[in-house]
């Protein structure tokens, strides 16, 4: 099957489990966040959805027809092999169904049994890297609005457009939130964390100026589909 490897990855599950414990403060405002929405407060899990199977690199980053929106197909030759879908070695020893962010190697895991990972290589933004520890998935949504923060807006005035009093950026191919968010609770509490997609694929396996964690919309639809609410995640 094309792409699927046994790679090895930079750390070693004793020093991941280790800084996976820290929990670092309150994340800041960024592109991923959206504020002013009233969240749903989720407390059953939903069925774990049926795991669709990978593919070839073709299918996987295929042009894609959702909810009426025409993504692009990615141009997997000119992205680096290690940040697209595979199956890996889970390095995380955590329990199946658990997502991990590694943010220093540019990874998400969602863990399988016997011992795997489905791997995908995420993009980071200074939030991405303001929050760490343990939390749920509070609640998903496809195709989010964006509204851009006022902290946001005093840096990038030209971003008022899409301020909160003025309805946010509406969904779309353009929108930075991508086809897919993930919106990441603690302890009840709302991290202002997100794992969401990004129409800038080229961004993939590189720390930008803002944004969460960014992945592929391909990715980002296939992790969406793969779990349900209430999925745990450790962000190390």
């Amino acid at each position: 099957m094309p792409g699927i490897s046994k790679a090895s990855v930079g750390f070693s599950r004793r020093q991941f489990l280790t800084a996976s414990s820290a929990v670092a403060a309150s994340a800041a405002l960024s592109a991923c966040t959206t504020v002013g929405e009233r969240l749903p407060d989720y407390t059953d899990r939903e069925p774990i959805p049926q795991e669709p199977r990978l593919s070839g690199y073709d299918q996987m980053y295929a042009s894609v027809f959702d909810e009426g929106y025409e993504l692009p197909a990615i141009p997997v030759n000119k992205i680096d092999r290690r940040y697209l879908r595979q199956i890996v070695q889970d390095p995380t020893g955590e329990m199946p169904g658990t997502i991990v962010v590694d943010t220093q190697a540019h990874f998400l895991y969602l863990v399988r049994p016997s011992g795997e990972a489905i791997r995908y290589g995420v993009g980071l933004g200074r939030a991405g890297f303001a929050w760490s520890g343990r939390a749920v998935v509070q609640w998903k949504k496809k195709w989010p609005t964006w509204k851009v923060p006022d902290e946001m807006i005093a840096r990038q005035p030209e971003l008022e457009k899409y301020s909160v009093a003025n309805g946010g950026m509406q969904p779309g191919l353009k929108n930075p939130l991508g086809s897919r968010a993930l919106y990441i609770f603690q302890n009840g509490e709302d991290t202002l964390y997100r794992i969401h997609g990004s129409p800038e694929w080229w961004t993939i396996g590189k720390s930008v100026s803002s944004g969460c964690v960014r992945m592929i919309n391909q990715d980002v639809m296939d992790l969406y589909n793969r779990v349900p609410n209430k999925t745990p995640i450790v962000v190390y």
